[in-house]
């Protein structure tokens, strides 16, 4: 199963500036030294923002889960990154109630990756 409405899915930039790509946030940091060794920087944001929807788009849900906002989908799958290597990550989405469009809700790599 795809994300449902996965061609409408959107990155909020302040979960790009603000936390994946923020060196300085208290648990974002780690995810953005992940994201800048792949080519994806605090200067570029809009970069990493459209892979994720892309990331989104080309793969399965892996997990299906209701909460009390909505249903929230993971799913797992390689990353196009500006530098050509293809790191694993879990991105998770959620498609609140009474909307269309899913919007991100974290990123996380699952495994080392080869170069």
């Amino acid at each position: 199963m795809k994300l449902p409405n996965a061609e409408s899915a959107f990155v909020e930039r302040d979960k790009i500036v603000g936390y994946l790509l923020n060196l300085s946030h208290r648990y974002g940091a780690s995810k953005a030294r992940f994201f800048g060794e792949f080519g994806f920087w605090l200067a570029n944001w809009e970069t990493l923002a459209q892979a994720l929807r892309e990331h989104a788009q080309c793969h399965q849900v892996s997990k299906v889960k209701q909460t009390v906002f909505g249903m929230r989908y993971e799913i797992e799958g390689i990353l196009r990154t500006p530098i050509g290597r293809t790191p694993r990550l879990r991105t998770v989405w959620q498609l609140d109630t009474g909307q269309l469009a899913p919007r991100l809700i974290t990123a996380q790599p699952l495994e080392e990756t080869e170069p």
